[in-house]
């Protein structure tokens, strides 16, 4: 830690305003009680005080070395109180040889300062352990602000820690699938499965390259869930329908990367993969301000699906956004006569407190 005095101009300003206003006040207590002329009391007053102010620049290196941590109490005052004796003895000696050399020979004056030593001495005291205490609470907030700091980017990398965790759940558990869709369509179909190997080693490009983005512009956050789409749509061919409305201004919006795989994914299981029949899968996009809202929508059969949808997918959604944007309800699922949806609230211009 640098003096917190020295290396600013600001503070350094105020603590010489401070000394001067101490002068001015003793260069009036010196003409007006003691009846001396105000080139004698100013001389005094600014001899002393000035040289001291000087002097008590110094004792930041006391406070920054006598630690209060490390060190009993009654170690810490007798460290102190000696540097205090020992800084006032320098002080009064200093000021009295300056006075000397600037021939202030006035033997009432000079009587005066050898009757006012003891007091002086206590007020070189009094003044070193309040700059000792400035000190001190200088350093005190220093380190706070750094131990705050440190904490900032300790909970900053737990989050990030943790949105990786969510984020990388998705690709183990969407290549599981896909292998086990390849592996069904070997035998029936090679033709098929041999395309499907080529879009699932496409895909798989494409996220390991965005594997350290959290953000990524919408635009590309769909491509990248066109090619998981093109991979289902060999898997599952007619009976896989799909359309997209997408609103010009929010190509650019930021979302948080592979947010779509698992919402296509979750359509897919709980309604192309549950029906015999077509089944249409649409998303759209919108800005309502203050949001970007993403909205999936899919057929399914309430007879056959068990779990209208709601699997691990949209739970890890729905904590992704609230990790990443600290906000709860930003996921919103909507399950009624065969009809299903999820909507994603994401705040614009990555408003992330």
């Amino acid at each position: 830690m640098q003096h917190p005095l020295l290396f600013s101009n600001r503070r350094l300003g105020y603590y010489a305003l401070a000394w001067i206003v101490l002068i001015m006040i003793q260069a009036l207590i010196i003409g007006f009680r003691f009846s001396f002329s105000w080139t004698i009391a100013t001389t005094d007053a600014m001899v002393f005080l000035g040289f001291y102010g000087f002097i008590a620049l110094s004792f930041w290196y006391p406070a920054r070395y006598i630690s209060l941590e490390n060190r009993q109490p009654i170690v810490i005052f007798w460290n102190h109180l000696l540097a205090a004796v020992t800084a006032t003895v320098i002080w009064i000696g200093g000021a009295v040889s300056l006075l000397r050399l600037l021939s202030v020979d006035s033997f009432a004056y000079l009587s005066f300062l050898e009757a006012s030593l003891l007091w002086r001495a206590l007020f070189g005291i009094l003044i070193y352990f309040v700059a000792v205490s400035f000190y001190y609470l200088s350093i005190y907030f220093h380190n706070l602000q750094e131990r705050q700091l440190r904490e900032a980017e300790l909970r900053s990398l737990v989050q990030e820690a943790e949105l990786k965790t969510l984020k990388f759940q998705i690709n183990p558990h969407f290549i599981f699938n896909s292998l086990n869709s390849i592996n069904s369509l070997i035998a029936s179909d090679p033709q098929r499965s041999s395309t499907m190997v080529v879009k699932l080693a496409d895909f798989l490009r494409s996220t390991l390259a965005s594997n350290d983005i959290q953000l990524k512009p919408l635009k590309a956050e769909i491509e990248t869930a066109r090619l998981y789409l093109d991979i289902e749509k060999t898997r599952f061919a007619d009976r896989l329908l799909y359309e997209e409305t997408i609103a010009e201004d929010t190509l650019e919006a930021e979302v948080p990367s592979m947010i779509l795989q698992p919402l296509f994914e979750n359509a897919i299981k709980h309604g192309v993969y549950e029906s015999l029949e077509p089944v249409m899968i649409r998303l759209e996009s919108r800005i309502d301000q203050p949001y970007l809202v993403i909205l999936m929508e899919n057929d399914f059969d309430p007879s056959s699906s068990k779990h209208a949808g709601e699997g691990i997918g949209l739970k890890n959604i729905a904590e992704r956004l609230e990790r990443l944007y600290r906000q709860p309800d930003l996921l919103e699922i909507k399950a009624e006569e065969g009809h299903f949806s999820v909507a994603l609230h994401i705040p614009l211009n990555g408003d992330r407190p």
